[in-house]
């Protein structure tokens, strides 16, 4: 068992964690990142890999309270909630609904929007130094084959204008032009061309290189069990390796925040949104650009000689279990778009959980009791696409400097 000192303990080796990490240490900070598991192998290990400020909507836009009592009833739905007796899970549920409202809506997006950009243009300065993430701008498109498709893509674009994002609307005959390995016929849809993808594992381990470059140390398969607290200060971390003593601790530990609620002595009502990814084989008419189909909520990346297909959302808490029935959904939603095989080999199937607040807004700042602790957690499916930004912002607040955000937006203690 070994004793450590350092400025800074990160908890949490995913893309926040490591992104905090990196930005510490590259502001020369003694920094140290430990993880119960391995680097960038949880919620950021599958998702889509997209890095884009247009989607900055949270889960409870307005008018969003008609749809989510049509898709909880129904399993095979974008959004399903598993039936539970649970009070957290009806806690958390009616604070889902309250945050349905304009000003909060505005506000978030507006929050979210920046945190997005500021995180784009750090990943490309990241793909500059670390190419193999495969860092590209192609920009993103949302098709549809239906008018609602349409009419709903159409609306999140002169939304999300408002606050900065550009786009403009294609017709079927400019999306077949731009993409001919969509299936005709399409109605229409939306491009918006800053937006970017990379290989999301790939840029976990760029920032992991960046910590180690700057002088800074990761420890794996270390997980937190305990905090020796003195003076609303947090004194010491206790973990499975030893005992780490740190100025300040940051807390970035995803859907598993919630279970660690008592420790930290914070209400953190997260849950865990399980979301899919499959690897499939390149397909014959392979897509150029990453894209969202409309209706079927299933998120599209072409991949250096291979696809990626990703979907649904389940809020199911730590059930890390695979549901065949979901997986089967998303393969026929993307054969309505795609050209798949008829017998489509699945190369890595891969469930996760999205850390998800009630109102869709990462929980960051500093704890309310424990002065030297703060929060960066519940990133619901925004973390690769904000988490570089979620560095900056908590690395500013760690310095004491004016973040470049509105904190009471994201305050820890909301809740």
């Amino acid at each position: 068992m070994q004793k450590k000192e350092v400025d800074i303990l990160i908890v949490g080796a995913g893309i926040i964690g490591t992104s905090i990490g990196a930005e510490l240490s590259r502001r020369g900070a003694r920094v140290c990142v430990i993880d119960k598991g391995t680097v960038g192998k949880g919620c950021s290990y599958g998702n889509a890999g997209w890095m884009t400020p247009c989607f900055s909507m949270p889960l409870p836009m307005p008018g969003m309270f008609l749809k989510s009592l049509k898709w909880l009833m129904d399993p095979q739905s974008p959004l399903y909630i598993k039936p539970s007796f649970s009070a957290d899970l009806v806690s958390w549920l009616m604070q889902f609904m309250k945050a349905m409202n304009e000003t909060q809506a505005r506000r978030a997006v507006e929050c979210l929007v920046v945190l997005s950009q500021k995180s784009l243009s750090e990943y490309e300065k990241l793909g500059q130094k670390y190419p193999e993430i495969r860092f590209q701008q192609k920009g993103l498109l949302m098709v549809s084959r239906t008018q609602a498709g349409v009419e709903a893509a159409v609306e999140e674009l002169n939304y999300v204008k408002t606050v900065g994002v550009p786009g403009r609307v294609l017709n079927s005959d400019d999306i077949q032009a731009m993409e001919p390995a969509l299936k005709a016929p399409l109605l229409g849809g939306v491009y918006f061309d800053q937006e970017a993808m990379a290989e999301p594992y790939l840029v976990v381990q760029a920032m992991a290189k960046e910590i180690r470059a700057h002088g800074g140390e990761i420890l794996e398969n270390t997980e937190m069990h305990d905090l020796v607290i003195n003076n609303n200060q947090v004194e010491k971390v206790l973990t499975s390796q030893g005992e780490i003593k740190a100025r300040q601790v940051v807390i970035a530990t995803g859907s598993w925040s919630k279970s660690l609620g008592k420790l930290l002595r914070l209400r953190v009502p997260i849950l865990g949104g399980k979301g899919y990814a499959m690897i499939v084989p390149p397909l014959e008419k392979q897509p150029q650009y990453p894209m969202m189909l409309v209706e079927k909520k299933i998120a599209v990346t072409p991949r250096q000689n291979s696809l990626r297909i990703a979907g649904t959302l389940e809020l199911v808490d730590q059930d890390f279990s695979i549901t065949q029935k979901r997986v089967e959904n998303i393969k026929r939603g993307a054969r309505e778009f795609l050209y798949l095989p008829e017998e489509l080999q699945i190369q890595e199937l891969w469930a996760g959980l999205r850390p998800c607040t009630p109102d869709g807004v990462p929980l960051i700042g500093y704890h309310k009791t424990l002065s030297n602790m703060m929060i960066a957690a519940g990133h619901q499916m925004l973390g690769l696409q904000s988490g570089a930004g979620t560095g900056l912002l908590v690395a500013d607040l760690l310095e004491g400097k004016t973040p470049f955000v509105d904190p009471k937006v994201l305050d820890a203690n909301r809740f």
